[in-house]
């Protein structure tokens, strides 16, 4: 059989190298043969129009000439035109190479250019004052090779967003920092209006989606921002193979955390080099589970197919 190549897509009979915890906390490369997933046509309701309009254009022409980088780009997300039509984006910092390699995820996995880019700030606040934003959400790769984490990048743009727009809340979506709370504790210093830390699935496929995470870390952070004063939220993808039972599970330990809003939304293979979609999930499991979140003691569910992380992010302040 033959050894994966990035240069083309899985194929069934290839061996996949992926990076996986090792017992003395590190990571290592271990074989995952590729089997054939029958591939299905998208039900109707995850069906989107393309991005188009003029505010669409100007705001791609914007963020080329600040040489920024969103997560509605990098991950391919399928709001990416409806909210850049109507004037709102996800700004992603700290570069567009990633340390992780995540099974879900399109951002590009590799090694970081070194160092960080302290005029990034700047730009993001300017970007987010010509655009008009009275929400900006910011997000980042992960950047395991900094003992930091990247995190004085966070913290600055949050500085430097709260200076250039006059009332705009701040919104942050951060990685785990591996667990370095030194780390978190510069990004909760600044105070964001929303700490925003997703666990991206249920325990059980973590080895599979989220290989370089650890579950209890997350919700450790989650705990720690929420003991701090500050508003958390997080959120899973579904229809990679969970019950609806971990998804119910999922949100009692999030109830104890203290997390106050939680997203859940489909899961869609960005590329065939991804993790195959298991189910598509029907709408009316969405709506079950935001009843189900919120009678637990979730103050807001944002479910649906084609929710994301930050979509509708400004009605979570």
């Amino acid at each position: 059989m033959a050894e994966h190549s990035l240069k083309r897509p899985y194929l069934p009979g290839d061996i996949a190298l992926r990076k996986q915890p090792s017992g003395d906390g590190g990571a290592e490369l271990v074989s995952l043969p590729v089997v054939e997933v029958p591939r299905t046509r998208r039900p109707d309701w995850l069906r989107v129009k393309l991005p188009y309009g003029p505010t669409y254009r100007k705001l791609v022409q914007l963020i080329d000439e600040h040489n920024l980088h969103t997560v509605c780009q990098s991950a391919r997300c399928p709001n990416m035109g409806e909210c850049w039509t109507a004037g709102t984006a996800t700004f992603m910092i700290l570069g567009n190479v990633c340390t992780r390699s995540c099974g879900f995820c399109a951002v590009q996995t590799g090694r970081p250019e070194p160092g960080l880019d302290w005029d990034e700030p700047r730009r993001v606040a300017e970007a987010a004052r010509i655009m008009a934003l009275q929400h900006v959400v910011v997000t980042s790769v992960n950047r395991d090779e900094r003992k930091d984490g990247g995190a004085p990048i966070f913290a600055e743009t949050i500085r430097r967003v709260r200076q250039e727009i006059s009332g705009c809340t701040v919104e942050v979506l951060i990685p785990d920092f591996r667990g370095l709370w030194d780390a978190l504790q510069i990004v909760l210093d600044e105070r964001p209006d929303i700490l925003n830390h997703n666990v991206e699935s249920v325990p059980r496929l973590y080895r599979r989606v989220r290989p370089q995470a650890d579950y209890a870390r997350s919700l450790e952070l989650l705990r720690i921002a929420k003991e701090q004063g500050l508003r958390t939220k997080s959120g899973i993808m579904v229809g990679l193979g969970e019950t609806q039972d971990e998804v119910l599970a999922l949100m009692d330990d999030f109830v104890v955390a203290g997390v106050d809003v939680m997203t859940i939304g489909q899961y869609l293979q960005p590329t065939k080099m991804h993790l195959p979609v298991v189910e598509f999930v029907h709408p009316d499991v969405f709506a079950f589970y935001k009843q189900e979140g919120e009678a637990k003691g979730i103050e807001h569910v944002e479910s649906g197919p084609l929710v994301r992380s930050s979509y509708h992010a400004e009605r979570h302040v």
